[in-house]
């Protein structure tokens, strides 16, 4: 260690932060102060007083302690190190071992002062560990490099078989329990969650075909397929997830749902689990509820400034009901808790029935369905009518009887939101009619529909502009020239975004905003056609907020069309 590392340790915090700028004077001492009274370090104080992020004082830390930092990209990993660790203890602990030094480990941290994590490793490894700072994001993405082919190493050595010829008996049952309990399929199935949970995956699917058992994480609405475990794994690996989600492991031929709770890296993650039988083998998919993610605003949906200013007062009206229409996985419930968090005050009584309750809102009552118990939306809804609410949220309507009583709420003094499954926003009216809903009751009850898709966006590390094709921009409704205005753009694929070319999605929207014109469409049981005819001038379809998206380079004009292929109904598109 040179003399300015021993300068550097002898520094107080304090002096790190005031010469780092984190800090001012007048803020360090209020914390000094402050300490006096309370006993807190004072990295921990600055925080809470808000006067620092938690990022910068681990760095800062960092420095105090005089600790190395690890590049991934210049010091190559000793895979005899990095088999000392565990994968799921990595991305648990957010650690990586690159080097082994005598009786040390050299272990990479996000977070050096986790004292958790440098325990956890040095009781698991029998070493002395010697912590280096890597910032989050550099050292999951190097784990993932290095543990891809450590896991394959790994599942490829399991030899774990099952023997068909007991196919119905209770022995098998016992066999696939002992399997599923082995140390290595509870690691495998651990590591494809943990995984899945830093690719930033929505879902999880294990399908089984006839020579091989396939694993894929849908990210950005999009299945990717990853590397495969063995074939003959797939008993074990179904059981294993079956007996994590309180299903029964014996019923191998029933459709089957459940539950896991699972310690994701920063907090506790939901999945809804769910089994079919196929010709194969069961078929088994789950969907990730990450409930430490903040609920996103209605500013941050993506909806542009003029569709925000006419729909914010939707949800400010006494009475009526609003509906947010798009197919499953278009982003339909966010939006509902986004409109429902910024309308709530202690002043109003808010009750949702969802299936299943996705978020916890603070200060809602929410009801999830329990049709084993005999609460099904329609059925929650006559319940949530006796308890005197003011806003009321039906996570879908999928039937005439649900219709009815939601229409009738709104038309009896209550501010009701629900979802339904139509392609565009002015096919919610004809959609409810065929229901069997009284157009009479729909246009008086109804104050507006959204429709949304979800569109990736263009990965800012390898965007780069691009001149779209003419068959493009025709099927978007726009000639080549000044009308298409602005530069578009598009991702080439880099490492940041899985040769993709997007990271994440925006929401794009149709707002069908209902004034007298369209009521009277309504009323005549018009056509989806005629009630876009009877819309605002200023009524904008979905592939146009597409459309003006990519010109914003936002996203791709090939991505707008892919989820907007269903929506067009004029232009002969």
């Amino acid at each position: 260690m040179n003399s300015s590392d021993t300068h550097a340790e002898r520094k107080t915090l304090g002096q790190i932060l005031l010469e780092q700028a984190s800090v001012t004077g007048e803020q360090l001492d209020e914390a000094l102060s402050l300490q006096q009274t309370r006993h807190q370090r004072l990295g921990e104080l600055l925080c809470q007083l808000g006067h620092l992020d938690a990022a910068v004082l681990r760095l800062a830390l960092v420095a105090q302690a005089g600790l190395p930092r690890y590049d991934p990209d210049s010091a190559p990993t000793d895979p005899q190190a990095v088999a000392t660790v565990p994968a799921e203890v990595s991305f648990r602990y957010k650690v990586l071992p690159f080097a082994l030094q005598d009786r040390s480990l050299l272990l990479a941290m996000a977070d050096p002062f986790d004292r958790t994590a440098t325990e956890s490793v040095r009781v698991l490894t029998g070493r002395r560990i010697e912590r280096y700072y890597c910032p989050e994001e550099e050292l999951l993405d190097a784990a993932r490099r290095v543990y891809g082919s450590t896991v394959a190493r790994m599942i490829a050595d399991l030899k774990v078989e099952v023997d068909a010829a007991d196919d119905d008996g209770a022995e098998l049952t016992g066999h696939l329990q002992e399997m599923a309990r082995e140390p290595s399929i509870v690691n495998l199935v651990n590591l494809i969650l943990l995984e899945a949970l830093e690719a930033r995956a929505s879902d999880v699917h294990v399908e089984p075909f006839e020579k091989v058992l396939k694993v894929k994480y849908r990210i950005d609405g999009i299945l990717h397929e990853v590397s495969p475990p063995p074939k003959h794994l797939q008993p074990a690996i179904v059981s294993r997830v079956k007996i994590m989600a309180g299903m029964n492991i014996a019923e191998r031929f029933v459709p089957q749902d459940g539950h896991i709770t699972f310690a994701g890296p920063h907090g506790p993650i939901d999945l809804r689990v769910a089994t079919v039988p196929t010709v194969y083998g069961e078929c088994v998919a789950m969907r990730i509820l990450d409930r430490t993610v903040s609920l996103i605003s209605l500013e941050r949906l993506g909806m542009n400034p003029q569709g925000l200013t006419l729909f914010a007062p939707m949800l400010d009206r006494p009475h009526g009901i609003v509906l947010v229409t798009g197919p499953t996985g278009s982003g339909k419930t966010t939006t509902l808790y986004a409109a429902l968090n910024k309308i709530y005050t202690p002043a109003k009584k808010i009750i949702t029935i969802e299936d299943p309750v996705e978020y916890q809102l603070e200060g809602i009552n929410q009801i999830p369905v329990n049709r084993k118990r005999g609460i099904d939306f329609a059925n929650g809804l006559r319940a949530i009518l006796r308890q005197d609410p003011d806003v009321i949220m039906v996570g879908e309507i999928r039937d005439r009887e649900t219709a009815d009583i939601a229409i009738r709420s709104a038309l009896t003094g209550h501010l009701v939101f629900s979802t339904l499954h139509t392609n565009d926003a002015p096919g919610a009216v004809a959609r409810l009619i065929d229901m069997g809903v009284e157009p009479y009751l729909l246009a008086s009850s109804l104050d507006g529909v959204l429709a949304q898709r979800l569109v990736r966006t263009i990965c800012p590390h390898c965007r780069t502009e691009h001149h779209p094709e003419v068959e493009v921009l025709e099927r978007m409704g726009h000639r080549p020239g000044n009308d298409t205005g602005g530069r578009f753009f598009r991702g080439q694929g880099c490492r940041q975004c899985r040769q993709t070319g997007y990271i994440g999605r925006t929401g794009i929207f149709e707002l069908l905003r209902i004034t007298a014109s369209v009521r009277t469409a309504i009323l005549r049981r018009s056509s989806t056609t005629e009630v876009v005819a009877a819309a605002p001038p200023d009524h904008q379809p979905m592939r146009e907020d597409g459309f003006c998206k990519a010109r914003e380079g936002i996203t791709s004009l090939e991505e707008v069309l892919r989820v907007t292929q269903d929506t067009q109904i004029d232009n002969g598109t």
